[in-house]
């Protein structure tokens, strides 16, 4: 498992651009590298959560911060 963090500011975008930036940045991540994801689109509460059960990915946290929301995601192994 790799530790290799990376974040990606999907602020001010609205769905389904977050899912999908986050999904092509994982892609290129090595298995068990987490994603940490800045969204502040509403569906985005909905929209991670429902990517990572679909693609197997797991959401390790999902908070407030700010005015946004903050999604830590670890890439499936």
């Amino acid at each position: 498992m790799s530790n290799q963090t990376e974040t990606l500011d999907a602020l001010g975008l609205l769905c389904p651009l977050p899912v999908l930036k986050a999904r092509k940045r994982l892609k290129s991540m090595p298995a068990g590298a987490v994603l940490k994801v800045l969204a502040d689109d509403p569906a985005a509460v909905i929209d991670v959560p429902h990517f990572c059960m679909e693609s197997g990915h797991r959401l390790l946290s999902q908070e407030e911060s700010d005015g946004h929301q903050v999604y830590i995601i670890q890439k499936s192994v």
